[in-house]
């Protein structure tokens, strides 16, 4: 039986980060939108106009539910989606791809039932839905979820306040 050499098993050592680089990169291609990162309403509005359709119409769908469901509702967009969330974090994120709209939440794991999708690159907790057209968005199960990730929104640890005795010795 043939043995490996030093030099065949170093190649493959180096080629292996190759395969997730791949497969991230994979994950991310096909974004309907290269929009860039901004805080408030406008840049999100700005982002879903700017969607082909059925993408435009899903995201606006998308959109109305949660401002109609979420009292205080905050906008941005990140990594080329729009991101929504209440009392400073962020509950679920809403990002056009070719052929579908993935409407991912943050703590996905928490929610009852779990949402079916677990997405690639998003965070081991993230679950969602991916939705090729409006009639796919189950509004009463996506307004659920809405409602129970806002009881939980995921803040930043370098946002987070700190304790008052933080800090003191």
């Amino acid at each position: 039986m043939p043995t490996e050499s030093k030099a065949s098993k170093a190649k493959a050592k180096k080629t292996a980060p190759a395969k997730t680089t791949t497969k991230l990169k994979e994950a991310m291609n096909g974004k309907a939108s290269p929009a860039k990162a901004a805080a408030g309403d406008k840049p999100v509005f700005d982002y879903i106009a700017s969607l082909p359709q059925p993408q435009r119409g899903i995201a606006e769908r998308i959109d109305a539910l949660a401002a109609k469901t979420l009292p205080g509702l905050q906008r941005s967009v990140k990594w080329g989606m729009a991101y929504y969330g209440v009392d400073g974090g962020w509950c679920f994120a809403s990002g056009a791809f070719v052929g579908h709209v993935k409407l991912m939440f943050i703590r996905g794991t928490d929610l009852k039932p779990e949402p079916p999708v677990t997405p690639v690159a998003m965070g081991k907790a993230t679950r969602g839905v991916e939705l090729a057209a409006v009639k796919d968005l189950d509004e009463r199960q996506v307004a659920a979820w809405m409602k129970q990730a806002a009881t939980m929104p995921f803040v930043s640890a370098a946002k987070r306040p700190r304790p008052a005795s933080a800090g003191k010795k």
